[in-house]
């Protein structure tokens, strides 16, 4: 069977993600390769002084990233897409969706950017005795009680974005266990949300006397592989509005992006992890065992088939690095010359790598948005250097690609150096590793450990919900999700993999000395500058 009959036979398999600047569609085949893909570009917007999408923008950027997957089928094959085996949705983890009894959503979305659940998370993290970030689904809803919020009352169902939107397609009211996990806690071996941490909540806000308790509000979590709805009519018209796509298609639970990341970089089983850098970073450990204690610079999460996860999250990453790149884009417009902007950033990150090895002194702090790893309540981008340092453009790319990881090295000493968690394989994906070698070659430095990166680096995420829509009806009775992922996707296939270099890890360390040693002027930046109106 050739593609076009693969797609005209409905064999095909839709992989969606919604991603904090890009929504991304990948069509796949039945060896789990990609044959076609749409996009489409979005911004948050900071709205009474909270980071939001609008539903508008949600479902026409959905709708226009669909129409583009069309496109480049009927362009590439002249066939039209009418059904497909499988679906899948996927969206950035935590934040806050709360609707009413007639599904109207009753305060703008929350997405996971907003740092204003500080008092929320410190006391759920106590009660719980569990750290409980900033940016879960219960840190908002516990904030916005604490803030006497009327909607609060007509709460009857909250979620997640990707389980917004899997709801508003198949009618279902569930969620990826991974996904999941970052609303409220999990029981790796229940599979199911902690029963004792929401008898702890309840009695927390019982005086309230709020007419619905914590488990009838919450997504039911579904392990990969389960059944988690079909496509609704009204669904199938609202993803396709040409009106082509028929209803029916199994659509697998909806995950968050770390599950996604893991999946697409095949870091599932124990003793293996991933690392997503893009707009924010990640690094996702599968442990063997629980840690010793609670840190705030790491949140317990689970794989999409439910195991124990070390997550280590940084609200920062890419933004400030590309928007520097921008300003030598600028710069060559300016001298009329020609703009690839792809060239452009290989060339000012190869040639960051000629730096010194700690960035000549220079640091700079990417603060786009608040980082509770390092206390920075809001964000405020920084760049230092003295006047004794060796101040040139190697030096200054370096310091920034440094900047993009810096945080999440700070969470993963914890794990590495204190919890001494032991992994074999840690895999790089996302827009860092789009310049081969480079961040790579950087991430390396950070974490003192081997990275490897697949061809699939920089465009992980809707492959690897298209690929658990595929374990959804593609599996065989008994095939765990890591087989499946080893045996039938990637068959052997790790990526390739760079070493640490031993002066790069002994440069990154006296940076990262340099880095917490300044972090006061971050502080005073923040507190100190206003933006007059």
């Amino acid at each position: 069977m050739n593609t076009k009959q693969l797609i005209e036979s409905g064999k095909a398999v839709l992989g969606i993600e919604f991603g904090s600047t890009r929504i991304k569609a990948v069509l796949i085949d039945k060896e789990n390769k990609p044959i076609a893909q749409g996009s489409h570009e979005w911004e948050n917007q900071l709205v009474d002084g909270l980071w939001t999408y609008s539903l508008d923008a949600i479902w026409t950027g959905l709708q226009d990233c669909y129409a583009n997957l069309r496109k480049d089928v009927t362009e590439h094959y002249g066939v039209e897409i009418k059904s497909l085996a499988a679906i899948g949705v996927s969206a950035m983890m935590h934040g806050y969706m709360a609707f009413n009894k007639g599904g109207d959503i009753l305060v703008p979305f929350r997405t996971w950017r907003n740092t204003n659940t500080g008092e929320a998370a410190k006391t759920l993290s106590g009660l719980f005795n569990y750290n409980i970030p900033l940016r879960w689904s219960i840190s908002h809803l516990y904030q916005c009680i604490l803030n006497g919020d009327e909607h609060v009352r007509d709460i009857d169902f909250f979620t997640t974005l990707a389980g917004y939107i899997h709801w508003q397609l198949t009618g279902e009211k569930v969620l990826g266990i991974g996904d999941a996990s970052g609303m409220l806690p999990v029981d790796p071996v229940s599979k199911s949300y902690n029963t004792t941490m929401i008898e702890k909540f309840n009695a927390l806000v019982a005086d309230r006397q709020y007419p619905w308790l914590l488990e009838n509000i919450l997504p039911t979590p579904l392990v990969a592989g389960c059944d988690a709805g079909k496509l609704t009519a009204e669904g199938a018209a609202r993803l396709d509005v040409s009106g082509n796509l028929n209803a029916g298609i199994p659509v697998c639970p909806p995950e968050g992006d770390a599950g996604t990341g893991m999946v697409a970089t095949n870091a599932v089983r124990q003793r293996t992890g991933n690392v997503s850098a893009g707009t924010s970073s990640f690094s996702m450990i599968v442990l063997e065992k629980d840690l010793s204690k609670p840190s705030e610079m790491i949140d317990m999460v689970t794989t999409p088939d439910g195991n124990l996860v070390a997550m280590v999250h940084c609200n920062n990453c890419t933004s400030d690095l590309n928007a520097w790149v921008n300003i030598f884009k600028e710069y060559q417009q300016l001298l009329g010359v020609e703009v690839d902007i792809n060239e452009i950033f290989g060339r000012l990150y190869n040639h960051a790598l000629k730096g010194d090895a700690d960035c000549g002194g220079l640091i700079s702090y990417n603060y786009f948005s608040g980082e509770h790893i390092t206390g920075a309540v809001e964000g405020r981008p920084l760049f230092i250097r003295s006047a004794s340092d060796k101040f040139n453009l190697a030096n200054f790319m370096r310091t920034h690609l440094y900047a993009s990881v810096a945080v999440l090295k700070l969470g993963n000493d914890v794990l590495f150096n204190e919890e001494k968690v032991k992994i074999d394989r840690l895999t790089g994906h996302g827009g860092l590793f789009k310049t081969p070698g480079v961040g790579q070659k950087v991430l390396a430095a950070a974490l003192n450990s081997p990275i490897s990166v697949m061809e699939t680096a920089g465009e992980g995420g809707a492959w690897g919900i298209a690929l658990l829509a595929s374990y959804l009806v593609n599996k065989n009775e008994v095939q765990t999700l890591p087989a499946f992922l080893d045996d039938v996707v990637f068959n052997g296939n790790t990526g390739i993999e760079i070493s640490p270099d031993p002066k790069d890890v002994e440069g990154f360390n006296r940076y990262i000395e340099q880095y917490k040693a300044d972090l006061p002027v971050e502080y005073s930046a923040i507190t100190a500058h206003k933006t007059l109106v």
